[in-house]
């Protein structure tokens, strides 16, 4: 899902970690630590994305519905589809859609095998915003990622996809 994150920009000190292990007897310092550090990068990472994007007056959901139309061999999906695939509810997809089609980047159009449906496509003008936006959203990716050797990188992903398995450790 597509979330605001809202993070102290000040990551807590040994001192102010210490004082959790006074309160709450048995806390992992470490692992909050680690935890705190991993949440500050991905919001900051997000909020470059953020920042990137809006230079082509773009936000993420809608850029990510305008990928996955693109990713499509006919370029075209249905709503629920698209909310799948991007994690989100079909109301907030339903509100990144009837942006996109104000603008002119997707049209809806009737699923001519079950008329109750609507069904999403890449339009013309959507294509020509990714073809515009892409070589930017590529340069910036890979300089930013090329801060890490290709092996950092993999170990780096391996590690998040093992954490990432293991969200229900979470919830």
């Amino acid at each position: 899902m597509f979330h605001t994150m809202l993070l102290l920009k000040e990551l807590p000190t040994s001192g102010s970690l210490e004082k959790f292990v006074t309160r709450y007897p048995g806390t992992d310092i470490s692992a909050i630590s680690d935890f705190v550090s991993i949440l500050r990068a991905a919001s900051d990472i997000s909020s470059a994305l953020d920042a990137l994007l809006a230079r082509h007056g773009l936000l993420q959901g809608r850029w990510w519905v305008l990928v996955l139309l693109m990713r499509q061999d006919d370029l075209t999906s249905s709503p629920s589809d698209l909310a799948d695939k991007a994690g989100v509810t079909k109301a907030t997809m339903t509100g990144f859609i009837d942006g996109l089609e104000r603008e002119g980047l997707v049209s809806r159009f009737m699923d001519t095998r079950d008329r109750r449906k609507f069904l999403i496509r890449l339009s013309v003008a959507g294509q020509r915003k990714l073809d515009e936006v892409m070589p930017d959203y590529v340069q910036c990716v890979t300089r930013f990622m090329n801060v890490l050797e290709k092996a950092q990188r993999q170990a780096l992903v391996a590690d998040l996809s093992t954490l990432a398995s293991r969200v229900d450790l979470i919830k």
